[in-house]
């Protein structure tokens, strides 16, 4: 493992994040908001470190909420994003890191209900990030992407959703 990685790791007290990764939650709201597409109140903010080593990615994935990438340390991240507009679905690619000369940014926000997933630039480095989820993130609004189904309603971009959506198991189903 990346020694840098490791030290990380440690200093942050990140632990195993089920999408692929570490992370550790650092703030949530004690204030709540409510919202009629959400079942419940959901804290106003709440935010993480989030960190992928070498190969590692997140994979698909789609929140109710705003989510905000916020870059670190380490080697840039490659942010990639179904996002539908108006009736119009396009695939965006942030490179999220400090290079402004070489399009990157230090932040990149992902709208609410978007398909995104996240790989590092550098497989022989890591990223450390932030993300900021307003309304606060909860897992009961967190939806995986499965291949199958994203490649039916998406395949226009079959091939990085190969790379990066979560294989359908048995027991998945078609449900994503």
């Amino acid at each position: 493992m990346n020694e840098q990685a490791e030290y990380w790791i440690e200093k942050l007290n990140l632990r195993q994040h089920p999408e692929g990764g570490f992370f550790t939650e650092v703030y949530r709201s004690k204030r709540y908001v409510h919202l009629p597409e959400f079942d419940g109140p959901r804290s106003v903010c709440t935010a993480i470190y989030y960190l992928l080593i070498g190969d590692q990615y997140s994979f698909f994935h789609r929140i109710k909420s705003d989510e905000i990438w916020h870059f670190y340390a380490g080697s840039s991240l490659l942010l990639h994003i179904i996002e539908e507009k108006e009736e119009k679905t396009r695939l965006l690619d942030i490179r999220l890191g400090s290079n402004i000369d070489n399009n990157e940014t230090f932040q990149a926000v992902i709208n609410p209900g978007s398909w995104f997933a996240a790989s590092i630039i550098d497989n022989d480095s890591y990223s450390l990030v932030g993300c900021t989820v307003s309304p606060g993130f909860e897992y009961r609004d967190w939806e995986v992407g499965h291949m199958q189904t994203l490649s039916r309603l998406y395949p226009q971009y079959k091939s990085v959703i190969e790379k990066y959506a979560k294989p359908n198991s048995k027991d998945d189903g078609e449900a994503s």
